[in-house]
């Protein structure tokens, strides 16, 4: 017969085992934030491409430890060259062209320290990793420690057009890859980007970026519940396409310049700034939905509002755009005007779309008029708690006047130039505006 306190003595030792199991468990789970650091630099025949990631990022392996849990770094060292392959190098694509190169070889590996800045640049990083190996002078626990690799690959020329895909986002929960592309003879090019960015070209021509943001300008405009209400009002008291082509021309005119201002750092960059744009988003909105159901809206009056707001939805197409012109290359100005080509391609889906339905709509559901104020009531409520909510985001942001200093005087003088040419583009669009009426106008009369 056992003693009751063999029982209890079974019961300590499984719960001891639980206990370890239970944090060997959490050793390997998958870390929340992850940042992976890179450098990409072609030189000759060879491309070296530095990459630092923590080791806890690598989960699927127990590295040999001493003491109270340090890790034993000689016997460490000989693992680190294929754990980077088995969670780096073969989930990292490089591209020559439009040939993908082979898997790369591991030259060096190195343990560093949280503390170590080595990765402030290309020739710190090399040093270390070309340096001495952390011992166990140093005690460390494995998810402390940062992993160095320097991988590099065979190429033709270093002046080919280089690509790469990191698919580094299993390596936990969010991960963010921060690379520096440092072409021959050319400066640095940052990128970061978050998770699995797909084929990223780190040199790309025109019309590849062009392509590009084409796609990001089309998608954009679909996702953007707010542009989207702001067109809606647009198109419900007119229908007809001859009256809407001044209208959406001003809208697409004004925002392009704003837009093509911001990328260019012509725009505020104090922290209130975004959210009062979007608070003016939103205002636009409701502006715009009061309007169609007091009944006030003509084409001349129309369209000089549009081209107002206009102005200030640029601005909020610049904060969506401002992480993406990092895939511009050299053609900063070919991907405004082709992120512009593609707002302009969604907003002719969306109103080739509209304006069937809306025609549907009043004339078999309910009468014009009535229709119009229901429709602007709706997208008016809606946009009033838009407007409230950012309002308040808004006013936690103290607006403070700029000192006068001779930088914040060439911003003045720049936007007094803006000023002009908006009042000359404002004069020009006035006239094609007369212009097109009188030749709609013509017609009707006969």
């Amino acid at each position: 017969m056992r003693q009751p306190w063999e029982h209890y003595t079974r019961f300590g030792l499984i719960s001891v085992a639980i206990l370890a199991l239970a944090g060997a468990a959490a050793a390997h789970d998958i870390p929340n934030d992850v940042t992976v650091q890179a450098f990409f630099k072609p030189s000759g025949q060879r491309l070296r491409l530095l990459v630092r990631v923590p080791l806890k990022a690598m989960r699927d392996i127990v590295f040999p430890e001493r003491g109270p849990g340090y890790l034993d770094l000689p016997q460490v060292d000989p693992l680190l060259p294929g754990q980077a392959m088995l969670w780096l190098g073969n989930f990292i694509d490089v591209y020559e062209g439009d040939t993908q190169l082979p898997r790369p070889e591991v030259v060096e590996t190195r343990l560093s320290l949280e503390s170590d800045r080595s990765f402030a640049s290309y020739e710190q990083a090399l040093a270390h990793l070309t340096g001495p190996r952390l011992t166990n002078a140093t005690s460390v626990v494995w998810n402390q420690v940062l992993l160095d690799i320097l991988f590099e690959y065979p190429i033709s020329s270093d002046q080919s057009k280089f690509s790469i895909h990191p698919g580094l986002a299993r390596l936990g929960v969010r991960v963010v890859t921060v690379l520096r592309f440092l072409p021959p003879g050319g400066a640095i090019r940052a990128f970061e980007f978050v998770g699995d960015p797909g084929l990223v070209r780190l040199d790309p021509r025109w019309y590849q970026a062009a392509g590009r943001f084409v796609e990001a300008g089309f998608f954009h405009i679909l996702d953007g519940t707010d542009h989207l209400l702001f067109l809606f009002c647009l198109v419900i008291p007119f229908r007809r396409l001859r009256s809407l082509i001044p209208i959406v021309t001003s809208f697409t005119v004004a925002h392009s310049i704003t837009l093509i201002a911001s990328a260019y750092n012509l725009a505020p960059d104090a922290l209130w700034f975004p959210p009062l744009i979007e608070t003016l988003i939103a205002t636009s909105i409701v502006y715009m939905a009061l309007e169609n159901i007091v009944g006030t809206a003509n084409v001349n009056r129309r369209w000089l509002i549009t081209f107002g707001f206009g102005l200030v939805h640029g601005f909020g197409f610049s904060f969506a755009l401002r992480e993406t012109l990092q895939f511009a290359g050299a053609h900063m100005l070919t991907s405004l005007l082709s992120f512009n080509v593609g707002v302009e391609l969604g907003q002719l889906l969306v109103l080739v779309l509209l304006i069937p339905a809306l025609e549907a709509f009043f004339r078999f559901a309910v009468a014009e008029r009535m229709g119009t104020i229901i429709l602007s009531a709706l997208v008016a409520h809606t946009a009033w708690h838009w407007m409230i909510d950012r309002a308040s985001v808004l006013r936690q942001f103290p607006f403070q006047w700029p000192e006068l200093s001779l930088p914040a005087i060439v911003i003045a003088l720049r936007w007094l130039m803006a000023i002009v040419v908006l009042a000359g583009v404002l004069w020009l669009i006035s006239l094609a505006v007369r212009r097109w009426q009188g030749q709609t106008e013509a017609p009707e009369e006969h």
